[in-house]
Order: structure tokens, then C-alpha cells, then sequence
């Protein structure tokens, strides 16, 4: 019966070793899925400016004194 604290003594110590790595493991996937969103968020901020720059074109295109889309709309049925 002697040798019972003993064993309690390296269950627990196994155990808490074991808890250990697992939040270890816990913290590096967190760590992974935190730099994937992110990329994510970088990735879509830059296409919201490609697109906000597209937007700045076509504003200056529809909104130019001597643009004329009925013009643009004739001359094409001409051609054709």
C-alpha cells in the first residue's frame, strides 16, 4: 500500500503534462486560424479598392460633359 501515493503522484504528473500540450496544441491552432483570417481580410480589402477604384473611372466616364450614351448606342447600331 505504500507504493499508492507514488502511482497518484505520476498519474498526476502524466496528466498534467498531457493538459499541457494539449492547450499548447489549443494555442498553435488558434494561432494558424487567426493568421488565415487575416490573409482573408487583407485579401478583401484589397479587392474592395480594385473596386473602388473601378468605381472612380466609371463615375468619370458616365459623368463626362461629352460623354453621350445615346451617341455611343447609335454609332454601334450604324456598324452593324
Amino acid at each position: 500500500m505504500s507504493s499508492m501515493p507514488f502511482i497518484v503522484a505520476i498519474v498526476a504528473i502524466i496528466g498534467g503534462l498531457l493538459y499541457s500540450a494539449y492547450e499548447q496544441k489549443v494555442k498553435l491552432q488558434l494561432a494558424k486560424e487567426k493568421n488565415k483570417t487575416s490573409e482573408h481580410e487583407e485579401n478583401l480589402a484589397k479587392e474592395v479598392a480594385l473596386l473602388k477604384e473601378r468605381i472612380v473611372v466609371l463615375e468619370k466616364i458616365v459623368t463626362d460633359k461629352n460623354y453621350s450614351l445615346k451617341d455611343e448606342i447609335d454609332s454601334l447600331n450604324k456598324a452593324s
